[in-house]
């Protein structure tokens, strides 16, 4: 297989393939390499497909750290190698609010009913916050999202 640190030929290989051997290489690469193979997958003339690896490499990361401390720092340099693809940095930022709920630091109504219906989901679907669930219950962007939050305070409401 070829290597994202020596030279292959991408005419070679499909988006396909190319897709499957970033997701493959970002999961097994280690906390020093992960910056420079998120640059170079950016750097793929494909770029609707390296930012789709990118965004599953983010998702996936983010999850791992979200209560680790190294979490803010990963995020900075995420979102610095990002800087110029909005959708990554909407997401790095979903993440880092996700975040700040989750260490029950301080977060906006504002800034929960502002976030994607991705943003929104993942917060039904992870936190247990009777405030932002009531938040979301009430005023969620899509039915789903109310509907969800509503019975996730119901579970809990009869588990407490």
């Amino acid at each position: 297989m070829n290597s994202l640190n020596g030279a292959y030929d991408r005419s070679a290989e499909d988006e396909h393939q190319r897709f499957a051997r970033y997701l493959h290489e970002l999961a097994v690469a280690g906390d020093d390499d992960e910056a420079d193979l998120v640059t170079r997958v950016l750097r793929d003339p494909d770029t609707t497909m390296a930012q789709s690896a990118i965004v599953r490499h983010v998702d996936r990361r983010a999850a791992q750290l979200l209560t680790d401390d190294g979490f803010t720092a990963w995020s900075r340099a995420m979102a610095e190698i990002s800087a110029e693809r909005k959708f990554l940095v909407r997401r790095l930022h979903e993440w880092t609010l996700l975040r700040s709920i989750t260490a029950g630091e301080p977060w906006g109504s504002e800034e929960v009913t502002a976030g994607s219906d991705w943003f929104q989901r993942k917060v039904v679907e992870t936190l247990p916050s009777p405030a932002v669930l009531r938040l979301l219950a009430e005023t969620g962007r899509t039915r789903r999202v109310r509907a969800d939050a509503s019975r996730r305070l119901h579970q809990r409401h009869h588990r407490d």
